[in-house]
């Protein structure tokens, strides 16, 4: 991305940001009385906090170290409560409106208007602490989502195929050494022949995944026709050519806009993601254009990370295509954002002989927390003729 693209495109962020937190703020405020000791300790907590989640995004390419994670952390859960802090504030201010037009509120909540105030702040406050609570819960206990599918193609030798895919790892500072545990051990729980990973295997920095040495956890990954990947936004953001070369260092066949025959038994098809013209000014191939190098009497499996065009893999002829990218949402209420803006939000479709999975992805973006949705790893059984 070019540097005045990017400057631009981070200071619109970084207003909203601001403005969101102001709002949040002056009604947070405006619930603690005048002249009580608490205001001081009310608007420096308040700011500090507030800042948490910019500061981190700088500290975590400058300066990777173990204070930087726990600022990320903080920062990270920051974004969970300002989401259901503005969802309050907002609901609160749109009943005071109507209140004033219709009277909806009892007598009792005017007999001491600012106590009211008050419990109105804090039952904000352990409201949302309970749901962000339930939503990293929710995060840390991603569902295993099984299929059964059949090409009507025929392929030499085994008949079934056995594929664990995962996508939206977001390997970094807080999906870490535990986590990734966790997922290479589920993986291997299900003895996959191939497993796949639909993109945004790295969060956009490369360095926390350098110093937990996340690559050795991904390196004990046991599938008989290896591990495959594809690029996905984040790679992009936080610098593609050094999180491919790091995952084929260990042991991740990253494909980009190739296929390759697996097996003498199918093709599988990996496309860069579509924000690489954003980031590189260099479009990825079309794909029809990759669709030249292969056999259409073979089954054929494509990983493209975000799920548009799905037209296309149905024209092209494509057998099964995997992708990632939504997170269906990942925080409600976004997953009806999702579902507005993608054909498939999450789970299977079938489109003529094409059959379509969207997962939710196994990590998560910026808050670890998760509500409407579970974070998975899919199983698919895949027959042929």
């Amino acid at each position: 991305m070019k540097a005045s693209a990017f400057l631009i495109f981070f200071s619109i962020v970084l207003v909203i940001y601001g403005l969101v937190n102001s709002y949040i703020f002056i009604r947070g405020l405006q619930a603690i009385p005048a002249g009580s000791c608490w205001r001081p300790w009310y608007i420096a907590s308040f700011w500090i906090i507030a800042s948490t989640f910019v500061l981190a995004r700088i500290l975590e390419r400058t300066y990777p170290c173990g204070f930087t994670g726990i600022i990320t952390w903080i920062g990270s859960f920051w974004l969970a409560f300002m989401l259901y802090f503005i969802l309050i504030a907002v609901f609160v201010d749109f009943a005071r409106v109507i209140n004033h037009f219709f009277h909806i509120f009892p007598q009792l909540f005017y007999v001491d208007y600012q106590k009211t105030k008050l419990v109105v702040l804090f039952g904000s406050l352990l409201l949302v602490a309970l749901v962000v609570a339930g939503g990293f819960i929710n995060a840390r206990i991603p569902r295993i989502t099984k299929l059964d599918l059949h090409v009507k193609k025929k392929a030499a030798g085994e008949k079934t195929l056995n594929i664990v895919m995962a996508s939206d790892i977001h390997l970094g500072t807080i999906i870490a050494k535990r986590k990734a545990n966790r997922l290479v051990a589920t993986i291997n729980g299900l003895h996959p022949d191939i497993v796949l990973f639909a993109g945004d295997v790295v969060d956009e920095d490369l360095a926390p995944v350098i110093k937990n040495d996340l690559g050795a956890n991904l390196g004990m990954i046991k599938a008989k026709l290896g591990v495959y990947a594809i690029t996905g936004n984040h790679e992009y953001i936080g610098g593609a050519e050094a999180a491919v070369k790091y995952l084929r260092e260990h042991g991740v066949n990253v494909l980009r806009d190739t296929a390759i025959l697996i097996d003498q038994r199918f093709y599988l098809v990996g496309r860069d993601d579509r924000d690489k013209s954003r980031f590189t000014g260099k479009p990825r191939k079309e794909l029809a254009e990759l669709m030249h190098q292969v056999d259409l009497s073979y089954p054929v499996i494509l990983m493209d990370h975000q799920p548009f065009h799905l037209e296309q893999a149905v024209k092209q002829g494509v057998d099964l295509q995997l992708s990632g990218h939504t997170h269906h949402g990942q925080l409600w209420p976004f997953n009806y954002i999702t579902t507005a803006m993608y054909e498939i939000s999450h789970g299977y479709k079938l489109t003529g002989n094409t059959n379509f999975y969207v997962s939710t992805g196994f990590g998560t973006w910026g808050p670890p927390v998760r509500l409407g949705n579970r974070p998975e790893i899919v199983q698919i059984r895949l027959t042929f003729d």
